[in-house]
């Protein structure tokens, strides 16, 4: 029998195998029934919820949600689902032991913010407090925008803007990597929330702007744009990008599976954006993109294989 904590109920941790293709679906409906934190780890999802007694309700609920999934997308297989209870003592345990420093990209190792960093660690590191965000480094999307900040060739004094800064780390790094200003935008007050919460935490308070300013409201270009979002959002999103680059700027896109990255390339037809070089890690891609200039030539564009 277990004992749960009088003053807390405990927690409902659900493990969710699903195609990855709809886990931005599924963190967005977990969050809307009041989940506090998702980990995701290849085709699983693992997310926390305060306990409750309708378990039935609950998993009902999730049912439902799957069912619509299903319909929407019918390519998909059915997500399996799994319960677990927790006692409220074991939560940060249970909650802080998936995050450990991680080497995410050649130059920067991500540190959650509770582990000391070694003062013999070489090249940069960004503490990070999760919370309920995306993006601390372990997903392929993020691991890749980050390696992809490090590919591109940086002017002697350029910008960044951040599309859906999530934890912000992307911009973060930005400011490591020495831009001279970094704008993260997102529409989610939650993340913005927590961006500054690790900004904070990274002494970086005074180097990194912050704004829900939907992306068509922006007048400013900026020398790279990074958007880790899915591929809805970036195709959405897609007429605004060139006006928002400087003359051969950078455009990193993450978030696409690997059978998008043609899609992308057909909706890139037509802007004065082409495709420089496009990463792999597992079934993700990260597309480096370039602003057309006279001074730049267009290629016909490489692709790097990486396999982790």
């Amino acid at each position: 029998m277990t004992v749960f904590n009088s003053a807390h109920p405990g927690w409902l941790e659900i493990f969710v195998d699903a195609d990855p293709f709809c886990h931005e679906s599924l963190c967005a409906f977990f969050f809307d029934l009041g989940c506090t934190g998702i980990v995701s780890e290849g085709h699983t999802l693992k997310t926390y919820l305060p306990f409750q007694e309708n378990l039935e309700e609950v998993r009902n609920q999730i049912q439902v949600f799957f069912h619509n999934l299903e319909e929407i997308f019918p390519e998909i297989h059915s997500p399996e689902l799994t319960f677990n209870k927790i006692q409220n003592e074991d939560w940060g345990r249970n909650w802080r032991r998936f995050f450990r420093p991680d080497r995410v990209a050649p130059g920067l190792t991500v540190f959650p913010f509770w582990e000391p960093v070694p003062s013999s660690l070489t090249g940069h590191v960004i503490l990070v407090d999760p919370g309920p965000a995306f993006g601390t480094g372990k997903h392929p999307t993020t691991r890749m925008c980050l390696e992809a900040l490090e590919r591109i060739e940086l002017p002697g004094s350029w910008t960044m803007l951040d599309v859906g800064t999530g934890t912000g780390i992307l911009a973060m790094y930005g400011v490591k990597l020495k831009a001279g200003r970094v704008l993260g935008i997102d529409i989610d007050e939650e993340a913005l929330r927590w961006a500054r919460r690790n900004i904070e935490l990274n002494g970086l308070s005074g180097a990194i702007e912050l704004s829900s300013k939907p992306l068509g409201q922006l007048k400013d270009s900026f020398s790279v744009l990074a958007a880790n979002l899915i591929l809805a959002e970036i195709l959405k999103l897609l007429p605004d990008f060139p006006c928002l680059l400087n003359p051969g700027g950078w455009l990193i896109l993450s978030g696409i599976l690997r059978d998008q990255v043609k899609e992308v390339r057909v909706a890139l037809d037509g802007y004065s954006v082409y495709e420089h070089e496009t990463l792999y890690q597992e079934e993700w891609a990260c597309m480096i993109c370039r602003k057309d200039v006279k001074q730049v030539h267009r290629d016909k564009g490489t692709e790097a294989q990486r396999k982790t």
